[in-house]
């Protein structure tokens, strides 16, 4: 079991896994890669790949994990943590 398995289990997190080239899943990731085409990619200009990398980890940080998700009942991914770990 790994560590990312056992902290799911310590804290009653089911953690499901999706058979890969199933179209009805390959429409969620098409819609994924196409939002962050629109919010990242095609609104940013890159200089070089170290620029790239800086812009990336920035929007990740900032843009990406502070989105609130209706799977997450309109939460960020970045305050779950912070939501789980204040109740214990």
């Amino acid at each position: 079991m790994t560590l990312f398995q056992r902290v799911l289990q310590e804290y009653g997190i089911r953690h499901k896994l999706i058979r890969p080239f199933t179209p009805r899943h390959n429409g969620k990731v098409e819609r994924s890669h196409r939002k962050d085409n629109e919010r990242f990619y095609a609104s940013h200009t890159f200089y070089s790949f170290e620029d790239f990398s800086k812009q990336l980890k920035t929007y990740n940080h900032k843009d990406y994990n502070q989105f609130p998700m209706r799977l997450l009942g309109w939460k960020s991914p970045q305050t779950i943590p912070r939501d789980l770990f204040s109740m214990v």
